[in-house]
């Protein structure tokens, strides 16, 4: 992680004082266009973002985290938005919450105003960030913990794992089990996407020579968009005997339309989620899912960010934490 840039560092670089560079950021009216133009370049290319909470307002850490979510409404990161908040109240910290959705643009802008208020560590979903949100990022200096995904290269920290493991391992599953002619229903995000890809790259080492199906989805996904989804996979000329959808919300729409249409499950259709949350359970047929442990991946970047504001090192700064397949009646 690099260290935090201060107004004196974008001075050096422009070749000129603090004070200039505080005038062109604070009042660029009293500074020349050609001044101004000289320091606004140098912040574009570090990334630089000035300390909104500068001024004498912070005289200690204001025990604050901040965490993006891509939704405020999808139950999948309930769990770990949960587990974050204690873990963190336990340690004196409290918990900021922003709502990104499924936009590079709109996490720009939610980034930048996090970062001027300067909290002790930022909690992020997903490794897909513009050039400029991460070059922000790692200008401030502030601790980030990346979550629900992997990556060799995170910005700091991470805490997730391979949606592309998640698709291979959907497929193996529902080959085992004697299934031939999968499709897919997902929401049209690029972890939904990577999920794919592995699932599909899977059924072509099985052999399987037909392209498989896709419905993408507006995200956050919904109940009446697996309805509508399966509607529009039985349309289509080819049969299939499975779906593996990239929620359970979705599953338990394509359940919900199965049902309505006298498809008998799973012997005529099997459905399989993703996200293993409350009432997979207890559906009639119980649903087979992927269980993520959303509580361990809350916990642990609520810790790695107390370890880094207290100096401690972080023995291991990117944490795959797998996830396992919960078989139920529905496949």
């Amino acid at each position: 992680m690099s260290k935090t840039l201060t107004i004196h560092d974008i001075a050096r670089l422009a070749g000129v004082s603090a004070m200039t560079v505080s005038r062109a950021l604070n009042q660029p009216n009293r500074v020349s266009p050609a001044m101004r133009s000289k320091v606004q370049e140098v912040v574009r290319q570090t990334g630089f973002i000035p300390n909104g909470m500068a001024g004498g307002l912070r005289s200690s850490r204001a025990k604050l985290v901040a965490a993006v979510l891509p939704t405020l409404v999808g139950p999948v990161f309930q769990e770990t938005i949960q587990a974050l908040n204690e873990a963190l109240d336990a340690k004196g910290y409290q918990l900021m919450i922003g709502q990104s959705g499924y936009d590079i643009g709109r996490e720009d802008a939610l980034l930048d105003a996090i970062i001027r208020r300067r909290p002790d560590g930022i909690v992020l979903t997903g490794i897909m960030h513009s050039a400029a949100g991460r070059r922000q990022l790692l200008a401030s200096g502030i601790p980030v913990v990346e979550t629900w995904d992997l990556t060799p290269t995170p910005i700091d920290m991470l805490v997730g794992f391979s949606n592309e493991e998640i698709g291979a391992a959907a497929c193996a599953y529902l080959h085992q089990r004697g299934y031939r002619r999968p499709a897919l229903m997902c929401g049209d995000d690029e972890r939904a996407r990577r999920r794919n890809s592995g699932f599909k790259n899977m059924a072509r080492s099985r052999g399987w020579t037909n392209d498989v199906p896709v419905v993408l989805t507006p995200a956050p996904t919904t109940l009446g968009a697996g309805r509508s989804g399966l509607a529009e996979l039985l349309n289509r000329p080819d049969p299939i005997d499975s779906v593996f959808c990239s929620s359970d919300m979705l599953a338990l729409g394509v359940l919900i339309e199965a049902q309505a249409r006298g498809l008998s499950i799973p012997k005529q259709l099997a459905v399989m989620g993703l996200g293993d949350i409350g009432f997979a359970a207890n559906l009639e047929p119980a649903l087979t899912t992927v269980r993520i442990d959303g509580t361990r991946i809350g916990q642990t970047a609520a810790q790695y960010i107390v370890d880094r504001a207290n100096g401690l090192p972080i023995e291991q700064p990117i944490l795959d934490i797998g996830f396992s397949i919960i078989e139920r009646d529905s496949t």
